[in-house]
């Protein structure tokens, strides 16, 4: 992990609270940062939303059964 790089660990965390992280997250994200939000599901409703502002996004399947998630500015 860098300092270009914020992390956001959503694991366990029940609905709404992971998305609401990670969207707050988002609001703070500068330019030439990246965020990895960590979660134990897929969170389909953020890829909707990513998509619609036009976040570049990269899902990795973890070992673990979770999931990190890539996510760059436009």
């Amino acid at each position: 992990m860098s300092a270009a790089e914020i992390v956001v660990d959503g694991w366990g965390l029940e609905h709404p609270e992971p998305l609401e992280r990670v969207l707050a997250a988002l609001d703070e994200l500068q330019p030439g940062q990246s965020l990895r939000f960590l979660i134990h599901r897929q969170p389909y409703p953020l890829y909707d939303i990513l998509r619609r502002h036009h976040y570049r996004y990269e899902v990795i399947n973890g070992a673990d059964g979770g999931f990190e998630i890539l996510i760059s500015r436009p």
